[in-house]
């Protein structure tokens, strides 16, 4: 235990001296009690209690008044907690492809549903980052405590080029996830990448089972949630009014290997993703920090109640209550 004001443990000394005034006054008592009378006849003439009965009342508040003593000094108590440090890169597939309104009210809109699930429930002191792609990945949120400016992140993503950099995107938040620094020097928290995706891959220059290595050997796991249908369907505006549909259906496979090689988790679908869970994995990496804890306010209480308890003891055994 430490002190923030230890100086003023010196009016501790105090509490030996009022023991040996106490002390003094109790011999002093017996003397008088002599003087009058001879000590062999003293019990006959008047009842006497127990010295421990005497004593404790008297203990008891002495006790109390060298606790609020103590609590003068305001103590502090080390504590061992969790770090709340840990970093979840949230990665959004914001291809062509995502357009489909085969998961309602289309891929995007769910996948930027279940981002926002994680925002919500993202625990006290986790930073969060936004990374977008389609035929390239590019950063919209850098790892932040800033959960406002995350949504809007979330929020302004839209579905643009038909191209799928799938693993490109696994690698470009494994380098955010590995850019944090800790809070002591030369660590890093934990963190994990949330991929929402319809599948399949059509440009970049690293493949599925590529990312998912580079994201264990970071020890990043990848939670993959493939959004879409085999039926998934993209309607686009042709020239002289005609539209054209594409067929895009979801391919889980890139994201079933990258989730597997990583340690990670794959879900099928936007509602089977278990936020808790992926929290729960990555709380149980979090390592652990020694925090200082004023406990003033315990001592001080501790004191009242040992004082409150003398008092009632003594006016209960020494009828000094009305």
């Amino acid at each position: 235990m430490s002190f923030f004001a230890p100086i003023l443990l010196v009016f501790l000394l105090l509490v030996p001296a009022v023991v040996a005034g106490y002390l003094w006054l109790d011999r002093r008592r017996d003397q008088r009690a002599a003087a009058w009378a001879p000590p062999a006849l003293l019990p006959n003439m008047a009842g006497r209690p127990p010295s421990w009965r005497r004593h404790l009342p008297v203990a008891l508040l002495l006790v109390g008044v060298a606790l609020l003593l103590v609590g003068f000094a305001r103590p502090a108590a080390t504590m061992t907690v969790k770090k709340q440090e840990a970093t979840v890169v949230l990665v959004l597939d914001v291809s062509g492809s995502m357009a489909a309104r085969d998961s309602l009210p289309t891929r995007l809109a769910a996948a930027k549903s279940v981002a926002l699930r994680y925002v919500d429930a993202l625990p006290k002191g986790y930073r969060v980052s936004v990374v977008t792609f389609s035929d390239h990945a590019a950063v919209t949120a850098s790892p932040t405590h800033d959960l406002t400016g995350v949504r809007t992140a979330i929020a302004k993503a839209k579905a643009g080029p038909q191209g799928t950099a799938l693993a490109d995107a696994v690698v470009q938040a494994v380098a955010v996830g590995r850019s944090v620094k800790g809070a002591q020097k030369g660590t890093r928290p934990p963190a994990v990448i949330v991929l929402l995706s319809d599948g399949g891959q059509t440009a970049g220059h690293v493949s599925p089972q590529q990312a998912g290595a580079a994201a264990k050997k970071a020890g990043i796991p990848v939670s993959a949630v493939a959004l879409g249908t085999p039926d998934g369907v993209v309607v686009q505006p042709l020239k002289g009014g005609f539209t054209e549909r594409i067929q895009v259906p979801v391919q889980p496979a890139a994201l079933q290997q990258i989730a597997r090689a990583s340690g990670g988790r794959f879900y099928q679908g936007a509602g089977s993703v278990d936020v808790k869970a992926t929290y729960a994995g990555l709380g149980s990496r979090v390592g652990k920090t020694h925090k200082t804890v004023e406990v003033t306010a315990a001592t001080a209480g501790g004191g009242i109640v040992f004082i409150l308890a003398g008092a009632l003891l003594s006016g209960l055994w020494f009828r000094r209550f009305p």
